[in-house]
C-alpha cells in the first residue's frame, strides 16, 4: 500500500509543483493539471506514461483493474491527494480504501489503485502522510457542478433525465445496501454525484466518495452513544442533506441504510431545482436548518422562484416527500423506491408515446394545417 521508494521524490515534488512525474506503485503519470479540491483532499488529472523503464515492464496500471471497462484508450484519470495530519485521518484514508474494495458497479466510482506514503512532518508541512487514489475521470464535473451551470443558463433537467439520473443513482444505492453488512454512503449529494454527458443518452451519473461510508445498521441504546453518532454526523454528512435522526438522534433507537434514502429524496429535489428541499431556510431571518429538517418543512419552488423552468409532475414531489419523512421507520427502503422510479419511467415512456401517436394522427388528417 505504498509508492515504489525510487518514486517518492519525484511524487512529492510533481504535486507540489515541480517537474518531475508522479509515480503509484510501480506506475508512473504525467500530472497534466488540478481540476478539483477541498478540504485537505487535491484532484488532478494524470496521464500514464508506459515504456520499459518505468518499473512496469510497460503493462502499465490497466493489469490491476478488475474490470477492464474502467482502461482510459488515452491513458488519462484521476488522481486524488490526500494530506494526512493525525492518525484519525490515516483510518479515514485506510478505511475509504477498504469500503471502495467490497463493490464493483457501474454507477458506483471504482478506486483503480492507491499509495499512502509517509512523511516527514515540518511547521510547514504539518501532514505525516500523503494518500494518493487513482480513479477514472470524469471531466464533465458533477451534478453540483451541472446544477450551477444550469441555473445560470436558466436551464432545467427534463423530466426523463430526471428519473434516469435518479434510477442510476438508486442502482448504485441499492448494491451498497445489498451488501452483508449493509453498508451506507452517508453523504448522497449533488456534489458527490458525477456525471458524464452522452449524446441521443441520459447523462451516466456515478456515486463517488466513500470517505464516510459504513456499516448502515446501528443499535443506539444511551445518551452518550446518541450523542457520538451526532457528533460524527455532523463531521462527515452534509448539513442539508443529512437526515433529522442524525442531527437529533434518540438515545434508544436503531439507524439503518434509510439515512440514505433521505439523503437520496433530498438529491432528486437538487436534480430539479439545483439545491436541497431545505437550504430554503439559511436564508430566511432566523430560519434554521436543523429545525426544518427535524421536521421536514420543504418549500416547493413555485414557477418564478425556480426561474420559469418546467414543471415537473407532482407524481415526482410525491416521490420526493415519500422519501423525506422525518421519522426513518416510515420511509422507504431502496429496492421500494427501484419498484415506483422504474414505475414512473414506464408510465412517462407511455406518455410520450402516446403524444407522438396523436401528433402524428393530427398530422396524418390534416388537422395541423387547419390548426
Amino acid at each position: 500500500m505504498g509508492c515504489s521508494l525510487s518514486g517518492l521524490t519525484a511524487l512529492y515534488d510533481a504535486v507540489s509543483g515541480g517537474d518531475a512525474d508522479v509515480w503509484i506503485n510501480d506506475n508512473r503519470f504525467k500530472v497534466v493539471r488540478q481540476i478539483g479540491e477541498g478540504g485537505f483532499s487535491f484532484v488532478y488529472l494524470v496521464k500514464e506514461l508506459i515504456n520499459d523503464d518505468s518499473g512496469g515492464g510497460g503493462c502499465g496500471v490497466s493489469t490491476k483493474f478488475k474490470d477492464q471497462s474502467h482502461i482510459a484508450e488515452d491513458g488519462t484519470y484521476a488522481m486524488k491527494k490526500v494530506l494526512i495530519q493525525n492518525n484519525d485521518q490515516l483510518e479515514m484514508v485506510k478505511e475509504e480504501i477498504r469500503v471502495s474494495n467490497l463493490f464493483s458497479h457501474p454507477n458506483l466510482l471504482p478506486l483503480l489503485d492507491h499509495a499512502i506514503i509517509p512523511v516527514k512532518g515540518t511547521p510547514e508541512q504539518p501532514w505525516t502522510h500523503e494518500a494518493y487514489l487513482l480513479f477514472p475521470v470524469h471531466l464533465d464535473g458533477t451534478l453540483l457542478d451541472n446544477a450551477k451551470t444550469m441555473k445560470s443558463k436558466k436551464e432545467f433537467f427534463s423530466t426523463s433525465d430526471v428519473l434516469q439520473i435518479f434510477r442510476q443513482l438508486c442502482a448504485g444505492l441499492k448494491h451498497l445496501h445489498s451488501l452483508d453488512p449493509p453498508y451506507a454512503h452517508n453523504d448522497v449529494k449533488p456534489g458527490n454525484v458525477l456525471l458524464t454527458h452522452r449524446k441521443g443518452q441520459p447523462p451516466l451519473a456515478i456515486l463517488m466518495d466513500f470517505g464516510s461510508a459504513r456499516p448502515a445498521r446501528k443499535q443506539i441504546r444511551s445518551r452518550s452513544e446518541a450523542l457520538q453518532l451526532q457528533e460524527w454526523a455532523s463531521e462527515n454528512v452534509s448539513a442539508p442533506y443529512r437526515a433529522p435522526e442524525l442531527w437529533d438522534c434518540p438515545s434508544q433507537t436503531d439507524i439503518d441504510e434509510r439515512t440514505d434514502v433521505w439523503s437520496l429524496g433530498c438529491t432528486l429535489f437538487a436534480i430539479m431545482y439545483g439545491s436541497s428541499p431545505f437550504e430554503y431556510a439559511l436564508g430566511e431571518s432566523g430560519g434554521s436548518l436543523q429545525l426544518a429538517i427535524v421536521n421536514g418543512q420543504i418549500k416547493w419552488p413555485s414557477a418564478a422562484t425556480a426561474g420559469g423552468g418546467p414543471k415537473y409532475p407532482e407524481a415526482l414531489h410525491q416521490f420526493v416527500s415519500w422519501m423525506v419523512q422525518p421519522q426513518a421507520t416510515v420511509r422507504p427502503h431502496i429496492h421500494d423506491i427501484i419498484i415506483h422510479v422504474d414505475k414512473l419511467i414506464t408510465k412517462l415512456h407511455l406518455v410520450n408515446r402516446l403524444n407522438k401517436t396523436c401528433v402524428w394522427e393530427v398530422v396524418s388528417s390534416g388537422l395541423l394545417v387547419a390548426l
